[in-house]
């Protein structure tokens, strides 16, 4: 008998109804910019929270907040030598194409291709538009938090996208600069979201407390296939890709292996935090089935691409949203009253739910809010009920299972304490309830 069947014996809890009191300011979070919200006669009044500092406080903080951070096979776990694998594989291709694009620019720039030469023209591109794709990039970190395998993808795609850019540019000479220019932007941002989400994905394999000895070895990995990569990429630029046809018949052939070894190596990958698609599944594979999944388990069903999709069997649950976009002041005395210990307001509009959490809130709070959302969905689907009555009832069933489901996500793995939603936005009430 599985967890859901074991616990949906238990009997309904008296609901202890609490009088609605009328809605009190909130600060809304979102992108590093707070607002203090209210609903004054029926309209919402939103009002951008100044900073009074002196602007030199401001630019310190503002600095802090974008550059700083607010035994084998038993030792790492599954799926580890899959991605590793395929992590070779992706480097190999993308040295290779490294070594093709260089050799582009130096004959768009009527330079021979010497070391030195290619060292300065390197130097200069870097310096200037790469750096600006790095900085851009930087102030996305909550959302690579959220989605580490997405972004890693998307960075192999910058990366192949600048390539080719800088493949292309001896067919205009005339644009050197701007292609080439643009081209190191877009690798600038690669950068960037490839070294960001490499800690959140080496952490997903430390089994042992091992994360430092894992990234030693992976670098090394990476190092050595490098090495051999830009051998091979040598010998092919001097012999059928000696010229820019060459190039662009071999070159789109390589960006399909890279970007094939950089999906199947975030496939292998096992990611235990929450974010909303996981949780979701979570919470899915519950109601279904009774059992809970684990990271190993869900990592080959995780939409890369399309990571915000909504998923029927949890809920379609749509998260962050602001307050005063979703939800009216009636409405949010009602959801007071009906959460009033929760870190999570919860409505229902057609087929979707909207959940926005407070500023504190962990996975725990998500996964209880995601679970409400599930039970009131699968109820309206069965003609139970409707409106209010499902979500009291949802609730009440919430709380039967919580206990044990919440041990059963932490048994299997899941790391609970906190929830990565990205820069999606959250609540904090003015003052106390």
């Amino acid at each position: 008998m599985n967890i859901l069947e074991r616990i949906r014996g238990g009997g309904d809890r008296s609901v202890v109804a609490e009088r609605p009191r009328e809605p009190e300011p909130w600060v809304e979070i979102s992108e590093s910019v707070s607002r203090l919200c209210s609903f004054d006669s029926g309209s919402v009044s939103v009002k951008v929270i100044q900073d009074s500092r002196p602007i030199h406080d401001k630019m310190i903080d503002s600095f802090l907040n974008k550059f700083f951070p607010s035994g084998y096979p038993y030792s790492v776990n599954e799926g580890y030598l899959t991605y590793t694998k395929f992590r070779a594989l992706q480097h190999f291709s993308s040295a290779m194409l490294h070594v093709l694009s260089t050799q582009s620019l130096l004959f768009a720039a009527g330079l021979r291709p010497t070391p030195a030469q290619a060292t300065a023209v390197s130097w200069i591109l870097k310096d200037g538009m790469q750096h600006a794709g790095k900085l851009i990039c930087s102030s996305m970190g909550a959302r690579m938090d959220s989605e580490p395998k997405s972004w890693r993808i998307l960075a192999d795609v910058l990366y192949d996208f600048g390539t080719a850019l800088e493949v292309i540019s001896p067919l205009c000479p005339q644009l050197f600069l701007e292609v080439a220019g643009f081209g190191n932007f877009a690798k600038g941002m690669a950068v960037v979201a490839a070294r960001a989400t490499r800690l959140p994905i080496y952490s997903s394999f430390a089994k042992e407390g091992n994360l430092s000895d894992l990234f030693a070895k992976g670098e090394a990995i990476s190092t050595l296939f490098n090495v051999m990569g830009i051998g091979a990429g040598i010998g092919l630029a001097s012999t059928v890709c000696s010229t820019t046809q060459g190039k662009l018949i071999a070159g789109p052939l390589l960006s399909v292996v890279h970007i094939y070894g950089v999906l199947q190596e975030m496939r292998a990958t096992p990611v235990n935090t929450l974010n909303p698609q996981r949780t979701a599944m979570i919470v899915a594979d519950f109601i279904k089935s009774g059992k809970v999944s684990s990271p190993a388990e869900l990592r080959y069903r995780e939409d890369l691409l399309f990571p915000n999709r909504l998923i029927e069997e949890a809920g379609s649950v749509k998260i962050g949203q602001p307050v005063r976009r979703v939800f009216s002041p009636q409405c949010v005395k009602q959801l007071k009253a009906t959460f009033s210990k929760e870190k999570f307001l919860l409505s229902r509009k057609g087929s979707n739910a909207y959940m926005v959490l407070e500023q504190s809130a962990t996975g725990e709070d998500a996964l209880r809010g995601w679970l409400v959302a599930a039970f009131a969905s699968e109820m309206e689907r069965s003609g139970v009920g409707s409106g209010d009555t499902v979500l009291n009832e949802a609730y009440e069933r919430m709380e039967s299972v919580f206990p044990v489901f919440v041990a059963e996500v932490r048994s299997r793995g899941w790391y609970t304490d906190q929830f990565l939603d990205g820069n999606r936005s959250r609540i904090a009430y003015a003052k106390s309830r």
